[in-house]
């Protein structure tokens, strides 16, 4: 577990190199140093400082997909920086499901474990690549992507650096199937019927 924790910390300091090289394609400049909120008239180094993921440490491990993010609506210190980041674990079997970000490519570090990552570009060719502890993926910015941990034994965790305070994430399964769009137009899209288009929304609505 220490080893794990060491790794973790490490890892995010890595990602906090990677996502300045990324940054420069992100959000708008800003013509301070930073933004204080403006409910605050000062601030001082606990405004800088995200304790969010301190959660993480000697936590058990998740049994679903779960990311914790440290993005601007977790972190208000990053209004104007271009930059954001999440933890992301999967236990064994576990998928991120394919997904956007509208506003930032992402660079995944892969910490512990295997994943199976992929993306779609604009000519619909698939890109996959099986990634090892300590391996590393770019994601384009706004195109279709997963992580798959196809390991049925062991848990994966990565962490992702972002080059917007707010990349946003966008899911296709979510977006598609959870947000009121008319069976009869899915059903169409699809090719299939109306039946099959309820059985998946079924499948996606929140467990009691």
């Amino acid at each position: 577990m220490a080893s794990r924790i060491i790794s973790l910390l490490f890892s995010l300091l890595v990602a906090s190199f990677a996502i300045v090289q990324i940054a420069i394609a992100g959000d708008p400049d800003i013509v301070s140093d930073f933004i204080i909120p403006p409910n605050m008239s000062a601030v001082d180094g606990n405004f800088f400082t995200f304790t969010g993921i301190r959660a993480l440490v000697g936590a058990p491990e998740p049994t679903t997909f779960k990311v914790t993010k440290a993005s601007l609506a977790e972190f208000p210190a990053l209004n104007g920086q271009s930059v954001s980041t999440a933890v992301l674990e999967f236990p064994p079997g576990s998928v991120n499901p394919p997904h956007t970000h509208p506003r930032s490519a992402e660079l995944l570090f892969l910490l512990d474990g295997s994943l199976q990552v992929g993306f779609v570009d604009t000519t619909n060719k698939l890109f996959t690549q099986t990634l090892q502890a300590g391996d590393m993926f770019a994601f384009p910015k706004g195109l279709v992507h997963f992580q798959y941990n196809v390991d049925a034994k062991n848990s994966a965790v990565a962490v992702s650096a972002f080059g917007s305070a707010n990349a946003g994430t966008v899911s296709l399964p979510n977006t598609v199937f959870a947000t009121g769009i008319d069976d009869n137009i899915l059903a169409k899209s699809f090719k299939t019927d109306v039946a099959t288009i309820q059985a998946i929304k079924a499948g996606l609505a929140p467990k009691p």
